[in-house]
């Protein structure tokens, strides 16, 4: 059986098939609902249920509570229409959604960054186009069925001179992906990717001031903003906030201090959480979240920009709300990993 499923306020409809998660029904018709890990681990994806029915798959209470779903909000990343449904969700936009290609990718580099981290780069068909905003994410398709999902740290119009993209790759020991890529991976080998996915990309009405946070490997869709920005000559004022728990952690560093000297318009603000004494740190320490707060303690008229790990990200949202940035002027993507899904 199908249903309707209409999403206010932009009015736009789309439908679902029998036992269809609402957002992938969305997907697959090319609304651009915003989601984060389509697991029901981060609820990016929550929105208000105005009217029907909605049955819901497994989920973390962190991304939805007992109490939130009493008061008539959701997770279409996991929750089946048993009805028609109105919704109301923001961020659905005609712009938001490139078609969703599966695809055979080779491996270009494998490239060490840090003592955890690797930079991957991956050749598309060059017979294919692939569109996606700065920001988004691709999918590992794993021969098991299982996935992986990777922000690509390059801007799309970097596709101009070569099909290409780059993945910032953080072991996860014992984890099945991960230690494959920092062990027995190597140039030449043939993966399968699927995307682009993801909400969390730059909105560009906009000329409010922004707050880039970005903790570990959240740097990678940062990075791709960043590059957009600087390619589309975007002057808004942003502050790029990345943390680690040593320097070491902030393993593109110097990249950042190349951009800041043709982008008067980007600051960027270092924060270590556990530096040792032979690190001989001198910047700021603490958590990277609250460095944001405590230099500008009213965020009412700013965006924020947030990707990482998702204590980091689930901590800014509720300081920064506490902090008067208004809730639809903060967009996430919390970088859970296979053992956050559990």
């Amino acid at each position: 059986m199908t249903f309707s499923i209409t999403v206010q306020p932009s009015g736009r409809q789309f439908s679902t098939e029998s036992g269809e998660a609402i957002l992938a029904a969305g997907i697959r018709q090319g609304i651009g609902l915003p989601y984060g890990c389509k697991d029901g681990a981060c609820g990016s994806c929550k929105c208000k249920l105005v009217s029907g029915s909605v049955a819901h798959g497994p989920h973390q209470a962190k991304a939805l509570s007992a109490e939130e779903e009493a008061s008539g909000y959701i997770l279409t990343c996991c929750g089946v229409a048993q009805s028609d449904v109105v919704l109301e969700s923001r961020q659905v936009t005609e712009a938001g959604a490139f078609p969703i290609k599966k695809m055979p990718v080779r491996v270009i580099s494998l490239e060490r960054a840090s003592h955890d981290v690797i930079v991957m780069k991956l050749q598309l068909p060059a017979a294919d186009t692939f569109q996606y905003h700065a920001g988004q994410y691709v999918e590992f398709l794993l021969r098991d069925g299982d996935r992986r999902s990777y922000s690509m740290a390059n801007a799309p119009h970097t596709q101009a001179a070569g099909p290409q993209v780059e993945l910032h790759i953080r072991h996860m020991p014992g984890g099945k992906f991960t230690d494959h890529v920092f062990g027995a991976m190597k140039e030449k080998d043939i993966l399968r990717v699927e995307g682009p996915y993801g909400g969390f990309y730059l909105r560009e009405d906009s000329d409010k001031p922004m707050v880039l946070l970005a903790s570990g490997t959240g740097f990678a869709p940062i990075k791709a903003i960043i590059e957009h920005m600087r390619h589309k000559g975007i002057t808004r004022p942003a502050t790029l906030y990345w943390g680690g728990r040593r320097p070491a952690d902030l393993y593109q560093s110097a990249w950042i201090e190349e951009q800041l000297a043709s982008m008067p318009n980007l600051r960027y603000v270092p924060v270590i959480s556990d530096a040792l004494p032979e690190d001989a740190w001198t910047g700021r320490t603490g958590f990277v979240h609250r460095a944001v707060v405590e230099d500008t303690p009213d965020l009412s008229g700013h965006e924020v920009y947030a990707c990482g790990a998702p204590i980091v990200v689930e901590s800014a949202k509720r300081d920064y709300l506490a902090a008067d940035l208004p809730e639809e002027a903060f967009y996430a993507d919390s970088f859970t990993s296979a053992k956050d899904k559990l």
